[in-house]
């Protein structure tokens, strides 16, 4: 780019800001790692998201190497005015990793992962994907809390709290969180943790896309595997209200090594499920035991009071491998839309709702589903960490999936809408701040947070006044003051 020619950039404020191409130029020169523009090597994927509802192109990517690239960038933006994201994975429903013709921040070239298995800790770059470390922890029997998806990026699913099949022995991904390398609006590269920038540490645990840009992540380890039980098993809907019930058993009392989704949806054209099922409602339950793998028929003894399934896939795997076999199930690319809740518990009136939703449901790659959660998860105060909602034990969620021009997605989505105003009565009115769409209100964010919302507006008033990191579901203003 010749350095006479100016980049027109989205600004920060919401008005456009024009920028020499030699101050572009120098910044450029400055880093380790690279800048793209629009066209050149390697831009497709760098601004490539999971999400294909969600369409964004900023005006220049800058792929820092290192925390001193990072804070090149920070500063640059800040300086300029512009708009700033950033982009770990790129997997967030909201596609707030893309910063609309304004800066994006790859991480990919940050993706390193150091184990250090006597002290059982890890050290993760934040470019990172959940697959790369738990490979590499997995080669000492190790793992951390991490997700459900391999093709998820560390950093997004960390700093809103993450959680995963591990949760509930372990708790949320940020209780496993032992220190950050973040650099924050004025450009320092801070260490946190629970003696150093405590306060910064403890937001950074649930609310942390809102206070920097985290370039390593020091996670606590625990003996995993390397072998679980775990796989996939359906059952027809037709035995919905009976399939229910057991689940409701099942995890009600279930052992904290044990993790069970519920998922209801049209069963896919793949090699495992029968021909004839094809194109139906199936109800299917997605398995993850850590335990004593001697003990696995006891402690799944209530599914075997249902039958014989449609299919059965549950056998002893590697964790990671496990880790990774749900991820042909949400492509990149297709549009995704959903809706989600904390629920307390499985009332009858959630289940008998959700049950009536997957038999109405007109979208046809809908899923109505459940998470298990609870255990470890609810162990700790509501004020240890930003994350809180630490009496969520399920998440109730009714989730849309097409291709992209479909004509009816705004049918979809506001069939999507409906569902969850249907389920919400039955749920604990806070969600999931990683499941949060780009529609949802600031008053959801609020709620998210609930009574540890303020705590996190004060913190963020320290580390970033003026607002620099505002792609995220963001404490702002109005989400302080609980407007819509």
């Amino acid at each position: 780019m010749a350095q006479t020619q100016t980049l027109e950039l989205a600004g920060s404020d919401g008005e456009r800001v024009e920028l020499d191409g030699g101050r572009l130029a120098e910044f450029e020169r400055s880093l380790d790692g690279r800048v793209l523009r629009p066209g050149e090597p390697g831009w497709d994927d760098a601004v490539l998201i999971w999400n294909g509802m969600v369409a964004a192109e900023p005006a220049i990517v800058v792929q820092p190497t290192s925390a001193a690239d990072v804070a090149a960038a920070v500063g640059f933006a800040r300086d300029a005015g512009a708009l700033l994201s950033v982009k770990g994975g790129g997997h967030n429903i909201a596609g707030t990793s893309i910063a609309e013709n304004g800066v994006t921040l790859d991480m990919s070239r940050m993706r390193h992962v150091t184990v250090d298995p006597d002290e059982r800790v890890a050290h993760v770059g934040a470019g990172c994907l959940l697959g790369d470390v738990d490979r590499a922890t997995q080669r000492h029997g190790l793992a951390t809390v991490l997700g459900f998806f391999s093709q998820v990026g560390v950093a997004g699913l960390t700093l809103g709290g993450g959680l995963g099949y591990l949760s509930r022995r372990f708790g949320w991904s940020v209780d496993n969180l032992l220190e950050v390398e973040i650099v924050t609006a004025d450009g320092r590269a801070l260490r946190a943790n629970r003696d150093e920038h405590p306060d910064l540490f403890w937001a950074v645990r649930g609310a942390g896309a809102n206070l920097g840009v985290v370039t390593r992540f020091t996670f606590r380890l625990h003996e995993v595997g390397p072998m679980v039980h775990g796989g996939l098993v359906a059952w027809p809907f037709e035995r919905a209200e009976e399939v229910l019930e057991t689940y409701r058993e099942l995890t009600t009392d279930a052992p904290r090594e044990l993790t069970a989704f519920l998922i209801v949806f049209r069963a896919p054209p793949a090699p495992f499920v029968p021909e004839e099922w094809h194109g139906k409602r199936i109800c299917t339950m997605a398995i993850c035991y850590s335990g004593d793998l001697r003990t696995t028929d006891r402690v799944l003894a209530p599914l075997g009071r249902l039958g014989p399934p449609i299919f059965n896939l549950l056998r002893p795997q590697p964790y990671a491998e496990l880790q990774a076999s749900l991820d042909a199930t949400e492509p990149k690319g297709l549009h995704y839309y959903w809706k989600t809740e904390y629920a307390a518990e499985l009332s009858d009136g959630l289940l008998a709702t959700m049950r009536r939703l997957a038999g109405e449901c007109p979208v046809p790659g809908a899923e109505m589903a459940f998470l298990h959660l609870g255990g470890a998860i609810c162990d700790r105060g509501w004020d240890d960490g930003a994350v809180g909602n630490r009496d969520a034990r399920y998440a109730a969620g009714a989730i849309g999936i097409w291709e992209p021009g479909d004509p009816d997605e705004q049918a979809h989505a506001a069939w999507i809408r409906s569902a969850a105003e249907r389920f919400a009565p039955h749920c604990t009115g806070r969600s999931y701040i990683n499941f949060q769409t780009a529609d949802e209100s600031a008053a959801s964010t609020r709620a998210a947070y609930g009574a540890n919302f303020d705590r996190i507006a004060q913190v963020k008033r320290v580390y970033d006044p003026e607002n620099l990191f505002r792609m995220n579901r963001n404490v702002t203003r109005a989400a302080e003051a609980g407007r819509s």
